[in-house]
């Protein structure tokens, strides 16, 4: 480290010089720049409420088009009056966080909201999901009637911590000038994303990426204790924290540790910790230590395949006139998905950003070996090097802003559409 020069005292005839403002941007900004110990709860600045601003944007943008849904798409056609705005919202997964909350999973299928699990004649496979969200909504639940409501107060909330996260990630990879402008790009880029709905949505992304993003970012300042903590929630909502943990680990060994600085190196053990502990609690119940993922393959095809045995189930699902048009519609944004993926992951692997690389092709393999592609679109939303990629190169190359708005916008708003009239369930 270098050493800092120490400056003389002024002589009697000088005149002191006013102490020196860090200069880590224009004055307006530096006295909001207050950084705490705390990644994603420290103090906010300019930039962060600038993120903030979009987000309170998109969220008006999500309330508006739902109203519009409610109305578009009526019950029938002699309807006089839409839907219930909250009823639009329960759909396809928000059931199950729902009956996990209110009955668990293990509940008798005799009693309401009871569908049994793993050997019981009507099993809805319930244990595919992880518990951390169905906590968190029983939890928000206590003080929040409705299940639905605070469902939706649980994303709102998680989403503003995970975009502010999000863009301090994006300002690391740029100086401090350039940086205040791509952090509140790639919260636009995610925000406006084609599945954007579903962090808004009574879903498990926005609480995900609440966790996981601080984490990455507490990593990156070498904050090994915190990112393990943070990491460890993250698997609490999705087995997609796993991968995390495996970033986590690579982003410590290329930190090069020696001596003393291997001993944070115990914290990154901790995120596989909720994965067991699911695992022991559904075998206490069921007698299967793989539980959860026998769920997934009984109700959501998530054998395993070849990748390339995968990517023709698909493309047959979505060319071949196996399906009808609006499956194939979705087969097709799946195989998009995958591709864009692909570019992602070689993308990081030529520019040695190992660690994001290991996360990428650790999730496109999960993803990849089923029978057929489910719900990749929505797993983009979870793909932070993405939006710091876009957003990074939008700063260089203008344009691509324009492009990316034009093309996402429209497609954020029809496939808002179709999840809360019911027709897509991403």
């Amino acid at each position: 480290m270098a050493r800092i020069p120490i400056p003389k005292a002024p002589s009697q005839g000088q005149q002191r010089a006013p102490k020196a403002v860090p200069s880590d941007g224009p004055p307006a900004r530096r006295r909001n720049v207050r950084l705490s110990r705390l990644p994603g709860l420290s103090s906010l600045d300019a930039t962060d409420r600038a993120v903030l601003g979009i987000y309170a944007l998109t969220r008006i943008a999500v309330a508006i088009t739902t109203y519009g849904s409610a109305w578009l798409f009526a019950a029938g056609p002699d309807a006089k009056h839409p839907a219930p705005y909250l009823s639009l919202w329960y759909r396809w997964d928000a059931d199950f966080f729902r009956k996990i909350a209110e009955n668990g999973y293990f509940a008798d299928p005799t009693e309401p909201g009871g569908f049994g699990g793993i050997g019981s004649a009507r099993p809805d496979n319930r244990e595919a999901f992880f518990p951390g969200f169905p906590f968190v909504l029983r939890t928000v639940h206590t003080v929040v009637p409705s299940w639905t409501a605070a469902g939706l107060l649980i994303s709102l909330v998680a989403g503003a911590v995970a975009v502010v996260a999000l863009s301090r990630i994006t300002r690391l990879h740029l100086p401090a000038e350039t940086g205040e402008r791509a952090g509140p790009r790639a919260a636009l880029f995610l925000l406006a994303s084609p599945c954007a709905v579903f962090l808004a949505a009574g879903y498990t992304e926005a609480l995900f990426l609440a966790f996981a993003l601080p984490a990455w970012l507490a990593a990156r300042r070498d904050r090994w204790a915190l990112a393990g903590l943070l990491g460890a929630a993250a698997t609490t909502v999705r087995i997609s924290g796993l991968f995390v943990a495996a970033a986590l680990a690579a982003q410590f060994l290329l930190s090069r540790p020696r001596g003393r600085q291997w001993r944070p190196a115990g914290w990154l053990a901790v995120p596989a910790l909720p994965a067991l502990a699911y695992s022991w609690y559904l075998h206490s119940g069921t007698g299967d230590w793989m539980a959860w993922k026998h769920a997934q393959e009984r109700g959501w095809y998530r054998q395993f395949h070849a990748p390339w045995e995968a990517w023709k189930h698909t493309w047959d699902g979505a060319f071949a006139d196996a399906t009808t048009t609006d499956y194939a519609v979705m087969f097709q944004a799946e195989l998009l998905a995958m591709v864009v993926g692909l570019l992602l992951l070689a993308f990081l692997v030529v520019r040695r950003q190992w660690p994001e690389a290991l996360y990428m092709g650790l999730s496109l393999w999960a993803l990849g070996t089923s029978f057929w592609y489910q719900s990749i679109p929505r797993a983009t939303l979870l793909w932070w090097p993405l939006w710091t990629m876009l957003a990074v190169a939008s700063v260089r190359r203008p344009w691509i802003r324009s492009t990316y708005l034009c093309v996402a916008a429209p497609l954020a708003t029809v496939l808002a559409l179709a999840f809360t009239s019911g027709k897509w369930a991403g």
